[in-house]
């Protein structure tokens, strides 16, 4: 009798154990939602074999996910847009091959890269600071592929202009910073001239505050209408999402006051005419923050680019399409090196 008490107390004990941690999790999942967002994250870079590393630079630090080491195939430095972060990136990384070497960078400000004035957040700021980063890590050792999307589409091309001998190629998604080649302006502009004669006083539609306005979001951004269900908003992870913004949400309102100002507003277009690296530019067709006519601005100017178009995409190209965008942008890096002699020779 004595013998049977002793196993079930072991069996109550041995429960228990397992029963703390995992109605601790339970908890935080429900009191935080938020920190199921980050654990997905986590499990997510784990996944996909990415480690985050930091990069200090006189004082300002830089944090970013890396995989892979520089092989015969150029390094590829990927840039996110406006109020996002590094792991923006891991949908596309998932289907990218392994052996490449792989940096997804937090933007100036953003996540886990150093946050100081405003002058880092314009455009022109923001490409010095990513030079000061590239530098640092000795990625231009070897010209790079460039990959940036929205605000990391403006800062990518400006860089590309401004640091030639660094970039080898260079992939624009869905890029802002150029005009549109219709009279009438874009949805984005006009809710930009709004925002100016409001006095900066609307709500702005990438800044959301509320998990409404977080679905509001999701359908400008995206072209697909994704079904929230039920499930997920019962377990809160909407409101996670929200939860994870909110204490940014005054820094990303004075950088997005800072990209809508003429002289970061236009930076791509101005700089255009000085990108020598083979460009190519991947844009939704349904885009409803920034025109898909500005891929015809692009080409234009530099006529010999490649444009990918994608059918029943919209801004967020990089979670509608991620499968396909991976593809593109592999393709357009081994046909720009083939071009210059082949895999046996750098880019």
């Amino acid at each position: 009798m004595a013998a049977d008490l002793d196993v079930l107390n072991l069996f109550v004990i041995a429960g228990a154990t397992l029963a703390v941690p995992i109605l601790a999790f339970v908890a935080s999942v429900l009191l935080w939602p938020s920190a199921l967002v980050k654990v997905y994250y986590w499990y997510w870079r784990r996944t996909l074999g990415l480690q985050v590393r930091f990069a200090d630079c006189g004082g300002y630090r830089f944090c970013y996910a890396s995989r892979g080491k520089t092989g015969t195939r150029p390094s590829i430095l990927m840039l996110h847009g406006f109020s996002a972060h590094k792991d923006t990136w891991l949908t596309v990384v998932k289907y990218l091959p392994k052996h490449l070497h792989i940096v997804c960078v937090d933007m100036p400000g953003h996540e886990g890269t150093t946050r100081t004035n405003a002058d880092d957040y314009s455009i022109e700021g923001q490409v010095r600071r990513i030079h000061q980063f590239v530098e640092n890590v000795h990625l231009n050792r070897k010209p790079f592929h460039l990959v940036g999307t929205s605000m990391g589409g403006n800062v990518a091309g400006v860089y590309a202009a401004c640091y030639p001998d660094d970039i080898c190629s260079m992939t624009l998604i869905c890029p802002d910073g150029q005009w549109c080649v219709h009279p009438h302006e874009t949805k984005f502009d006009n809710h930009l001239q709004d925002l100016k004669h409001s006095d900066y006083t609307l709500n702005i539609p990438l800044i959301p505050t509320t998990v409404e306005e977080m679905e509001d979001m999701f359908r400008l951004c995206s072209h697909v209408r994704f079904k929230i269900p039920q499930q997920v908003r019962k377990a809160g992870i909407l409101q996670g999402l929200v939860d994870v913004r909110q204490p940014h949400n005054t820094f990303y309102h004075e950088v997005f006051m800072e990209i809508v100002e003429e002289k970061s507003r236009y930076a791509l277009q101005e700089h255009l005419h000085l990108i020598t690296a083979p460009l190519h530019v991947i844009w939704g067709k349904q885009d409803q923050v920034v025109d898909v006519s500005g891929a015809m601005v692009i080409k234009e100017v530099l006529p010999k680019c490649r444009v990918d178009i994608l059918e029943n995409c919209g801004h967020s190209v990089v979670m509608e399409r991620p499968r396909r965008t991976a593809k593109l942008i592999l393709e357009f890096i081994i046909l720009q090196q083939d071009a210059r002699g082949g895999t046996k020779k750098s880019c």
